[in-house]
């Protein structure tokens, strides 16, 4: 299965950076380094979230009833004049599901490390979080996934990149390095501090991710 950084250099991810970017005013280069920090930062947050019960049962629902993958077959459409608005509040409620009051923290965190204001990487997120459902719809649909272990599977196949399981614990490390359940101390922590030392595991993780 592609890993979702893949996916940003395929012909249809090459189509979302244009439109994100076109849509928010940002260049194509800047929008893909926010895309390629902030979506496997988003998958991760879905994974821990469907790690409960009610939270796969709700993904689940989600992927195979509105978020089932048809907002791909016409992005044209979708960028079209700009994005409709109910785009972007679904991009704005999908967000606030998945990270909750965490979200102004991870946006910041991305803005220092991509040079983008944090409200264009809001923005950003906002039209990227329904294409993304819909990757993951799409997704799920080819693989005939239908409970939450094959959610799961799904969803760590495509962070991982398809590259085993060690490298999938240590995204969920980066994502929760202390334990703690809160995905924006880690991702604060983890793309802003650059320091050699107590961060030397996750340090070449995000070099790994990010090819920073």
């Amino acid at each position: 299965m592609s890993g979702i950084l893949e996916l940003l250099n395929s012909p249809i991810g090459k189509q979302i950076i244009s439109g994100v970017g076109a849509q928010t005013g940002q260049s194509t280069d800047k929008t893909s380094s926010v895309l390629s920090m902030a979506l496997p930062v988003l998958m991760g947050a879905m994974q821990r979230n469907a790690a409960t019960p009610e939270g796969a049962s709700g993904l689940l629902g989600a992927l195979n009833g509105k978020h089932n993958g048809g907002i791909l077959d016409n992005l044209g459409g979708v960028f079209e004049g700009g994005v409709d608005e109910s785009v972007t509040n679904d991009g704005a409620g999908i967000l606030g599901h998945i990270l909750g009051g965490k979200q102004g923290g991870v946006e910041n965190a991305l803005s220092q490390k991509s040079g983008i204001d944090a409200g264009s990487v809001g923005q950003i997120l906002k039209v990227a979080a329904p294409l993304l459902m819909g990757v993951l719809g799409k997704q799920a649909s080819q693989n005939n996934v239908s409970d939450a272990n094959g959610l799961t599977n799904m969803l760590g196949g495509m962070l991982g990149g398809g590259t085993g399981s060690k490298q999938q614990s240590l995204i969920e490390t980066f994502l929760d390095a202390d334990g703690d359940g809160s995905v924006l101390d880690d991702v604060a922590g983890m793309l802003l501090n650059n320091k050699s030392g107590g961060g030397g595991a996750i340090g070449g993780i995000l070099g790994g991710l990010f090819g920073k």
